[in-house]
């Protein structure tokens, strides 16, 4: 989460992309489940069981929300750019409206061993919200979803 102009904390989705998440997970924990049942709130309201408008127009954060609602635990950089934790990365792919879901971590951590397991664990979570996952392997057989709402 981050500070916006009042005292206020802004919901931020994990991406992998970040610095380690706060200590405090018990306040991470209910601000993605408050931000996991707004989506499902939209869905209701707008009378759909995929992804919403809202999602189709954020699906990396919407991506990635359900999946840390999910319990999925997102990766993690240092200050210089290096992995710290291992688990989901959520970025644009290519093509517009497409979320890449990677499964990264340190070196060392054997996370290339593990994505074929955690990688259909993301794509069973976010097809049951109504996405399309596909599983893709990239240069050096490297292992990836692509991720977007069912039409």
């Amino acid at each position: 989460m981050t500070a916006d102009s009042g005292d206020r904390a802004q919901f931020e989705a994990a991406t992998g992309d970040e610095q380690p998440l706060d200590a405090d997970t018990r306040e991470r924990a209910a601000a993605v489940r408050a931000a996991f049942d707004g989506l499902l709130e939209i869905r209701r309201l707008m009378n759909t069981e995929r992804p919403a408008a809202w999602e189709r127009h954020q699906p990396v954060r919407a991506v990635a929300i359900s999946l840390e609602a999910a319990g999925i635990p997102p990766s993690a950089l240092g200050a210089d750019g290096h992995r710290l934790a291992t688990g989901y990365r959520c970025g644009e792919a290519e093509q517009a409206g497409v979320v890449r879901v990677e499964w990264l971590g340190p070196a060392g951590s054997g996370a290339a061993y593990a994505a074929a397991e955690e990688l259909g664990n993301c794509a069973r979570v976010l097809r049951g919200l109504g996405w399309e996952a596909l599983e893709y392997r990239g240069r050096g057989r490297h292992r990836y979803l692509e991720v977007e709402p069912v039409p």
